[in-house]
């Protein structure tokens, strides 16, 4: 699936946060923080990006984190502190992000 230059750079800055993969505790905060920014469609197409990529159970555990948020199910301030901080050492421009492709 070809994503759009400006997801194909949230999946690149969530590689550089994570470069070992999301361990399944993070994908709710880290849905949460990409709905705070990204419209649900643009959430989606990552949560799918991302589940071609990894097990069957962790693209189940994509699908329930994405739907959890989507929910308004928020997760606790400390959870989402930690993803922000693993997305910041990799780069995420976690104010605005620039949708016209480049990273920052």
């Amino acid at each position: 699936m070809d994503l759009p230059p400006f997801l194909s750079s949230i999946i690149e800055w969530l590689r550089a946060g994570y470069p070992e993969g999301v361990p399944e505790h993070d994908y709710v905060p880290l849905f949460a923080l990409l709905g705070s920014q990204l419209t649900n469609e643009e959430v989606q197409e990552i949560g799918i990006a991302l589940e071609s990529s990894a097990n069957p159970d962790s693209a189940d555990a994509i699908r329930k984190a994405i739907a959890a948020v989507t929910d308004h199910h928020n997760p606790n301030d400390a959870d989402v502190a930690r993803v922000r901080s693993r997305l910041a050492a990799g780069g995420w421009p976690l104010a605005a992000p620039d949708r016209s492709g480049g990273q920052g």
